[in-house]
């Protein structure tokens, strides 16, 4: 069942801002999650002018809860603001990745990771507290798992009201069953809820695809194609992303969005997609 509103944990994390010490709060998290020695786990976001969204979404993965060891990385893509200075206040890796892109970004965080796996976010989503021990579950509990991927609903900055998005995220989701069983389910993989284990993704070339190709889905296909083992999509409600609507908005809004998802299925475009 998809929420129809949006979580009390959710709204807590995306109103951070409002906590007068919350950058003291994501150290103490943050110092919690990371643990000692070696990471298990290595969470990379891309960042391109972040300072809006960013503490909130490091607030919302430091409090995860799980037995791992988990870094964070952020990858400053040339920010022009104060991304980056907020992401060392809390204790953070950042580095900077100064060829512009997405694909390059994840490629520079992919390749100064520590952990086993990488769960792959963005700066301006919200992760539940289980989200790192449900996204990574299957990789220790069952066998032949290349590359994980998970849902995702809106929190909606619009026009457009939640009520909306309910319903069309269930359309997605029938889109998404589609693309599984009769398509390819690579689409499904988004950069900002998806994870991997490290070397397999580093011996496939990172997230470099051909033209016309998304970095996120084509990854997605190269493990599994060179044999590296299956996608898994986790479908635990706990483990429910949410994440802004402004790319929605900026593209022309819901119903733009619903035309280009509509001639995808018809002109069979499966490795060209926006990010909805």
């Amino acid at each position: 069942m998809r929420p129809v509103f949006v979580t009390a944990y959710a709204k807590e994390c995306w109103n951070a801002l409002e906590k007068p010490n919350l950058v003291s709060l994501i150290q103490a998290a943050y110092t919690s999650l990371r643990k000692t020695g070696e990471p298990d786990i290595s969470i990379v976001i891309p960042a391109y002018n972040e300072e809006k969204n960013i503490l909130q979404t490091l607030y919302s993965l430091c409090n995860n809860v799980t037995d791992k060891a988990v870094e964070i990385v952020v990858v400053n893509n040339n920010s022009k603001d104060k991304t980056e200075e907020l992401v060392v206040s809390t204790g953070a890796r950042c580095i900077l990745e100064t060829k512009q892109g997405i694909t390059a970004a994840r490629n520079a965080g992919l390749a100064v990771a520590l952990g086993k796996y990488v769960l792959n976010a963005d700066a301006d989503s919200i992760y539940p507290k289980d989200w790192v021990a449900e996204m990574t579950k299957p990789f220790y509990t069952l066998p032949d798992v290349a590359m994980v991927y998970g849902r995702f609903s809106f929190i909606p900055i619009g026009n457009t009201g939640r009520l909306t998005y309910f319903f069309y995220e269930y359309a997605a989701d029938f889109m998404r069953f589609v693309n599984k069983n009769l398509k390819d389910e690579a689409v499904n993989v988004y950069g900002f809820n998806s994870g991997f284990k490290r070397l397999d993704g580093l011996a496939v070339d990172g997230f470099n695809h051909p033209v016309g190709a998304n970095e996120d889905g084509w990854l997605a296909v190269k493990l599994r194609d060179k044999g590296y083992g299956k996608l898994y999509g986790v479908t635990a409600t706990k483990a429910l992303v949410w994440t802004s609507d402004r790319r929605i908005q900026s593209d022309g809004g819901l119903i733009k969005a619903i035309t280009t998802r509509i001639k995808r299925v018809i002109f069979k475009q499966s490795t060209n997609r926006s990010d909805l």
